[in-house]
């Protein structure tokens, strides 16, 4: 075979004549058909040859196509080589066995392949501008390699390798290619990688820039972790300082306050009293500046949470107006509150920062109001939606002094509540209550109506030296407001006055089957027997927003009411006389228009009325005014009534006038002094302050009412004296006390308390602790640290509850009464 490849067979040129005949053998295998550029093959015995023989067998056995050696072709004497493939009988599977082939060929069919020629038409399809030089090997033998096309002559130039595959597996061939030239300047290849040089730069300068800005965005992440400890250290810090500071004021104010409120139940002259009352507004003013800016604090920190009591709205508003009232007589201001009927009596809330909001729009109104009138209104946001005309007129002739008013419909423009996507639940807990105060005053500039909310703002320079205050009412009340998932807005016109309106929700406290605790607010009308219940009023007035606010109040007293105009409507009433009117209330405006014939229609009542006269009240906005006692004077029957009204004094004033129920008429917010003294008498309370002062106040208020009162400086005092057993039935706590804190103090009784309940327990002597089965102190604390002195952090404590300073003594009496009831 090696022999063969490196001397190709046919050598000779063709000649028919010299071809010898096929030598006697087994099989032959003739050429009995071929193309007509190579007829001259047919009749050639292909098994003759040594190599053709091999190749046509090898072809039948394997059943592939077989390759033979390159050789020069009979005739055209070019190089080529013959593809030969086995002609099969039938199909036979792919796993055929060679004896299964060779019984089953039938012929066999080969092809003549003229290897230059196949170069040649492949180099022109390939036609380039630089010339390529191939050449063609039959590498079957790597050693001797055999050349089918081409030469094999070579250069320095680059030659690439391919291998060709002609079909079968035994034979291997190589193409050799290389340009005949050197190869010109890869301009392709040279661009592409400087594009993929620039690309990978760019890359490189990408991923370092974004390493860079990792790292620098992880510093800055660092600092401001750094600074955000920072600033919830000053944040503690500040709350640490506010907290130090309230407590160190408000330990003096405590025993300010609280001397002044003894000293004024001593014998004082008027001139004394007036010294003492004064002293004692100025000290509640200072803590309630202090009170302002630990709110602000609290808000500002997010420590600021509300109650949830139940308590009258009424009261509430009643006990605000009488914060107000003489300040508003002294100006001739009047002052009213109405609250609509649709309004529940008790509401569950926080009634504290409800009057809160409310003193401080109040306050704001009085100040900045010289002539006209302040009027609060409640209604339910679902009453006013219905009717959106309630008391909403601003003409003179429907306002409650005849001042012209600020449009209030204008202050809840944007409320959310009276949008048309919000929906109201008529048959929920909630009650949407939307609150509106105005005033007849200065008003606010526009300019200076933008920051009206933002806190320690005042409209102008001068504000604060003119009329006082820090700027952060309304910005408190703000807040508050929001706590109250309610919302606040305002609308002023300067010379004519503001109107601040806002919304709060709150639950129904008439038919909740939750248990809150209630607080205690005083509520004369509460108490008012039924003397009044079926009687009959006429009032007096002009004006029908007025006319609607005394109606409000007087039928709280139970009492019908008729309203009319004039004095021709009101002897008209009279001349029916269908009903006996008890009582004719007039307002003072009616009044002064013609005070001869004022005085006559009263002289003239018992001549109409067949009956007993009704009682004559004159509505009076300054009681102490020479002005009224003057246009009094001469009318026997005739009783004043102080506004701005309240269900107290009016109440007071009717039972005074018709001689009936209590004719007293007690202070507002005063508590009954001999209920206090049944229940405080001969208790034995402990109070434990290292302050003597607070030592002083607070067991003179105890003392006053009949308590047993010790007192100790020290928490380990304490300890001591409330080892059981012991005799003690309360005991005030300071918190703030050198060696041992009162939670400290409180925390050790507690335990010494569980030690001794233990022993008894375990059916041990219950003699040695005076037959106490359950020992319990009451301890209420004593602090004047309001932001971590909370109500829960004292029960937590193991506490019953705490007073903050400075205490008025209703406060200690309030507190400690809860646990001898």
């Amino acid at each position: 075979m090696d022999t063969l490849e490196q001397n190709p067979v046919h050598k000779d040129d063709y000649n028919p004549d010299l071809l010898e005949p096929s030598p006697i053998q087994e099989e032959y295998a003739p050429v009995i058909f071929a193309q007509d550029i190579v007829s001259h093959v047919v009749s050639i015995d292909m098994l003759s040859g040594k190599e053709d023989r091999e190749n046509v067998l090898r072809a039948r056995k394997s059943g592939k196509g077989v390759l033979t050696a390159p050789f020069r072709l009979l005739k055209t004497n070019c190089l080529g080589v013959i593809l030969t493939f086995a002609v099969y009988k039938r199909d036979l599977p792919s796993n055929a066995t060679p004896n299964e082939r060779i019984q089953a060929t039938d012929g066999y069919l080969g092809g003549v392949f003229d290897i230059e020629s196949l170069v040649e038409k492949l180099l022109q399809q390939l036609a380039s501008k630089q010339k390529i030089v191939v050449n063609v090997l039959d590498t079957t033998n790597q050693s001797y390699p055999i050349s089918m096309y081409g030469s094999n002559s070579s250069d320095d130039g680059l030659e690439h390798v391919s291998y060709l595959n002609f079909g079968d597996p035994f034979r291997k061939h190589e193409m050799r290619c290389r340009f005949k030239q050197k190869p010109p300047w890869p301009w392709l290849a040279i661009t592409t990688s400087i594009g993929i040089l620039v690309i990978a730069l760019l890359v490189g300068h990408i991923f370092h820039a974004t390493v860079n800005r990792i790292a620098k965005v992880e510093d800055d992440c660092h600092k401001m972790m750094e600074l955000k400890k920072q600033a919830e250290a000053a944040d503690v810090a500040k709350s640490q300082f506010l907290a130090t500071v309230s407590h160190e004021i408000r330990t003096p104010m405590n025993g300010v306050l609280g001397m002044l409120h003894m000293l004024m139940d001593t014998d004082l002259d008027v001139t004394q009293l007036d010294y003492v009352r004064t002293a004692q507004a100025s000290g509640k003013d200072l803590v309630a500046l202090i009170n302002e800016v630990l709110d602000q604090a609290k808000i500002e920190s997010g420590k600021l949470e509300l109650e949830e009591v139940q308590f009258d709205l009424r009261a509430v508003l009643d006990v605000v107006l009488s914060l107000f009232s003489g300040k508003s007589q002294d100006e001739g201001v009047e002052l009213a509150v109405y609250i609509s009927d649709q309004v529940p009596e008790m509401l569950i809330g926080d009634p504290g920062r409800f009057r809160q909001i409310i003193t401080n729009l109040m306050g704001n109104s009085i100040k900045f109001t010289e002539k006209g009138h302040i009027l609060v209104t409640v209604h339910l946001v679902e009453e006013v939606i219905d009717s959106i005309e309630v008391e909403t007129e601003s003409s003179s002739k429907n306002t409650l002094s005849g001042f012209p008013v600020a449009d209030r419909r204008q202050s809840w423009k944007g409320f959310r509540n009276f949008s048309q996507e919000v929906s109201l639940h008529p048959f929920s807990d909630s009650i949407n209550l939307i609150i509106s105060v105005e005033d007849t005053g200065e008003g606010i500039p526009l300019e200076a109506q933008s920051r009206v909310f933002t806190p320690f703002m005042q409209v102008g320079p001068s504000i604060s030296r003119t009329h006082g205050g820090t700027g952060i009412g309304l910005s408190i009340s703000k807040c508050l407001v929001g706590l109250m998932k309610g919302e606040i807005g305002f609308v002023s016109i300067p010379k004519i006055g503001s109107t601040f309106t806002f919304t709060a929700v709150f639950t129904s406290g008439c038919s909740s089957s939750k248990e809150y605790k209630s607080q205690q607010i005083n509520n004369q009308s509460n108490s008012i027997s039924s003397e009044f219940h079926g009687m009959r009023a006429l009032i007096m007035d002009p004006r029908p927003v007025r006319a609607k606010v005394s109606r409000y109040h007087i039928q709280r007293l139970g009492i019908h009411v008729e309203v009319v105009s004039d004095w021709k409507q009101c002897l008209s009433s009279f001349s029916r006389g269908n009903n006996a009117i008890h009582m004719v209330l007039i307002e003072q405006e009616v009044w002064d228009r013609d005070l001869n014939s004022s005085s006559l229609v009263i002289n003239n009542l018992e001549k109409i009325d067949h009956g007993t006269p009704p009682k004559v009240f004159l509505l009076s906005n300054s009681i102490n005014s020479s002005r009224t006692n003057t246009t009094t004077s001469g009318v026997c029957n005739l009783t004043v009534i102080p506004k701005p009204l309240r269900a107290s004094t009016l109440a007071a004033s009717l039972q005074r006038a018709m001689g009936v129920g209590n004719k007293g008429n007690p202070r507002n917010g005063e508590l009954p002094s001999l209920s206090l003294r049944n229940i405080l008498l001969g208790r034995k309370i402990l109070i434990v302050d290292d302050n003597n002062v607070n030592l002083k106040v607070a067991a003179g208020a105890l003392k006053k009412y009949g308590a047993n009162v010790v007192t100790a400086t020290r928490g380990i005092e304490a300890i001591e004296l409330l080892t059981p057993p012991h005799e003690f039935d309360a005991c005030f706590m300071d918190i703030q006390m050198p060696e041992m804190d009162g939670f400290e103090a409180t925390r050790r009784i507690r335990e010494m308390e569980q030690n001794i309940n233990g022993i008894q327990f375990r059916n041990l002597s219950v003699e040695t602790y005076n037959s106490v089965s359950n020992w319990h102190v009451p301890i209420l604390a004593m602090t004047a640290d309001v932001i971590q002195a909370t109500h829960e952090e004292c029960l937590r404590r193991g506490m019953d509850g705490y007073v903050s300073k400075p205490f008025e003594a209703e406060q200690l009496y309030r507190e400690v009464s809860r646990f001898f009831q």
